[in-house]
């Protein structure tokens, strides 16, 4: 059986979420795990969260910016006041074991024959956001293979280079040799494309096939936790219309 990969991102803490993605993984039949980013932020479940990527991924994690902030005490001002609050209340609650195992994560990162990102290949470190095929554009000279996943937006798109860029929803992907691809796998813990169910991807190296995912999760138990945490309830009311 060939290498089948799911491909995590933005879980934000979001245990709910993360159990049941990882349940219908396993009814692809997928072989193996990695995360472009943004394990914890927003949602109460940092701690359980995190240990299950380690333990399922491995090495195959990318730094999001949620990750960096929580790992270390450094200024909030970029933030948005409500995610800024639950950086604060996330810090609290890690291990000095996974504030260093956040904080250590590289930028980027190649897994097999395919690359990494939390946001964008060319300054990832400066978190930007792509939403449209000039923003895609500017990663596509730093992409050295032919597949790259990223996250950062919380909306699955996917970017296709063959000579033109190209662009839009998808929801399977037949990775065609000589092109390019950068593609955003959506948010386990926390979509904003008006979609509630938690996204993924899954790609299958064998058939050169990237497929986008959507489950079903426990969106009220999820709402509880963040309201009984003393968490933003904006938090906890956007989860039910997926934005």
């Amino acid at each position: 059986m060939g290498l089948k990969y799911a491909i995590l991102g933005d879980i934000h803490a979001n245990w709910e979420a993360l159990t049941a993605v990882l349940a219908d993984a396993q009814t692809q039949g997928v072989t193996n795990y990695c995360c472009v980013g943004d394990i914890v932020g927003y949602n109460a479940d940092p701690e359980v969260c995190i240990d299950k990527v380690r333990e399922l991924a491995g090495d195959a994690v990318v730094r999001g910016n949620h990750d960096h902030y929580c790992s270390r005490q450094e200024n909030l001002n970029g933030f948005h006041p409500l995610a800024a609050d639950v950086v604060d209340w996330t810090r609290k609650r890690l291990s000095e074991d996974q504030r260093n195992w956040l904080g250590n994560l590289r930028y980027s990162r190649t897994v097999e024959t395919f690359m990494l990102v939390h946001a964008t290949l060319d300054n990832p470190e400066m978190w930007g956001y792509v939403f449209d095929k000039l923003e895609a554009e500017a990663n596509f000279a730093y992409q050295m293979c032919s597949v790259c996943f990223f996250g950062h937006t919380h909306v699955p798109l996917a970017f296709e280079k063959a000579g033109i860029v190209r662009g839009g929803l998808y929801t399977k992907l037949l990775i065609t040799a000589g092109r390019k691809y950068y593609i955003n796998v959506g948010s386990v813990g926390q979509p904003r494309d008006g979609d509630p169910r938690a996204a993924y991807a899954i790609y299958d190296l064998m058939r050169n096939v990237v497929e986008l995912r959507r489950v079903e999760y426990d969106i009220p138990a999820t709402q509880r936790k963040i309201l009984a945490a003393g968490l933003p309830s904006r938090a906890a009311s956007r989860l039910e219309i997926g934005r």
